[in-house]
């Protein structure tokens, strides 16, 4: 007796279901997701335009102990008035030592504030104030 043939799966479920099963975006996904990008650029360009910057009133009042137009004080402003107070240059121990952040921490600082030219390094472990 022959074996009876079932229902053949098509072409178009058979994609369908390998799409579901590994994640793969649909058209319909990607236009919804251009939607969404599309109604949060509109959003974006509304708030720009009427002066909000998504920050509340009272995050952006001045803080004690702030400088730089109310905002809290960065690493990096810390460490470049660290630096700035030396003079003639300070070494990368003693301003880990007065400000006791992390090797990485202030070597990414460091690094940061001599690419953007606001300090130079006169030496191997020695930084000035331009």
């Amino acid at each position: 007796m022959p074996k009876k043939k079932g229902k053949s799966i098509s072409f178009d479920a058979m994609v369908k279901f390998f799409m579901q099963s590994y994640g793969i975006p649909t058209k319909r996904d990607v236009d919804r997701l251009m939607a969404r990008l599309d109604r949060l650029e509109e959003l974006l360009k509304t708030a720009v335009a009427s002066g909000r910057s998504g920050r509340s009133a009272r995050a952006n009042a001045a803080k004690p102990g702030t400088t730089n137009g109310g905002f809290a004080k960065t690493a990096s402003d810390t460490v470049l008035e660290t630096i700035k107070a030396a003079g003639s240059g300070i070494g990368f121990a003693e301003i880990q030592q007065r400000l006791r952040y992390e090797d990485k921490k202030l070597r990414n600082i460091i690094f940061r504030l001599n690419k953007t030219g606001k300090i130079r390094r006169v030496r191997r472990g020695l930084y000035m104030a331009v």
